[in-house]
């Protein structure tokens, strides 16, 4: 076998391991790669019968529009349900309040309207598409990540997981975050969809952009920025190697158009696809206390 295919075997173990252990599983779709991925895993793991659990999009409202088309186009072609919490709905009702000033991003509200999603629709299982490569904290979590009844993490509390055996018992308003893909790498990711040919939102490829320079990072110019004189956009030719809110996802300058293109850039980087986040430069720990609040 090849070592996509135990990748992918792995994968679609745990996915069916979900299904088998908890009672009302449900699959974190961002609109990026990692969660069109595990989309792709479910169709291999379930069809031709439904999943076993919907899709649900926490949408900031500040999100990419070549996203949200790709999320629209792609539930209409598999057929499957789609959840989408809105943080405007958070920000309506007085839950969160947005941040104000120039580097203002909604991104860290977004906590707040997951926890809400998952205690309306009592979801006792999250399937996300981290791995552990992206960032310091991730590599803390395990493939089943225990939340506790307020939606927290505890990196201390983790499970063994010895075996490839994995622990879903929790108690009522526990619940757990699940990471099929834990162990790919940002490279495996781009190789399996490479070989799956899996269609990807158009940001993923070089296109020529409007962007302005804000800490050093170049950002899709866009009104969902705080702009003012200071920023002076350009048009560039970059892709995104991360999709999340506007206001917090910076591209990289790029010609790569093709997907071979895109894996030799990847191989010569020695830079994370977190480094282009913004949100993650708030802090050294800035990731692990968002997850220990009940992000993502």
């Amino acid at each position: 076998m090849d070592y996509l295919d135990h990748l992918e075997a792995e994968a679609i173990y745990i996915l069916r391991e979900v299904a088998g252990q908890f009672e009302k599983p449900a699959l974190l779709f961002s609109g990026g790669k990692d969660s069109i991925t595990l989309v792709h895993l479910a169709q291999k793991a379930f069809r031709p019968g439904k999943f076993p659990f919907p899709l649900v999009h926490i949408d900031t409202g500040h999100n990419f529009p070549e996203t949200i088309s790709y999320r629209d186009e792609m539930v209409e072609r598999i057929n499957e349900k789609l959840i989408v919490g809105y943080v405007q709905d958070s920000i309506n009702q007085g839950k969160v309040v947005e941040q104000k000033g120039k580097n203002a991003s909604r991104n860290a509200l977004q906590t707040t309207t997951l926890l809400d999603v998952i205690e309306k629709y009592q979801f006792d299982a999250c399937i996300g598409g981290a791995r552990r490569d992206e960032e310091k904290a991730r590599a803390k979590e395990r493939i089943f990540s225990v939340r506790d009844e307020f939606g927290q993490w505890d990196p201390k509390l983790q499970r063994p997981e010895l075996w490839s055996l994995y622990n879903g018992k929790i108690h009522k308003g526990e619940n757990v975050r699940v990471f099929p893909i834990s162990n790919w790498t940002e490279l495996d990711v781009w190789n399996y969809i490479k070989r799956e040919q899996i269609p990807l939102p158009s940001i993923y490829f070089s296109h020529k952009r409007d962007v302005i320079t804000r800490n050093g990072q170049l950002m899709a110019a866009s009104a969902f920025l705080n702009m003012d004189k200071e920023d002076i956009i350009s048009n560039r030719s970059v892709r995104f190697r991360t999709v999340g809110d506007m206001t917090c996802t910076a591209a990289v300058a790029s010609e790569a158009y093709l997907i071979d293109d895109i894996i030799d850039e990847i191989s010569s980087s020695k830079i994370s696809e977190r480094g282009a986040r913004m949100d993650d430069k708030v802090s050294e720990a800035a990731m692990e206390d968002r997850k220990k609040g009940g992000y993502f």
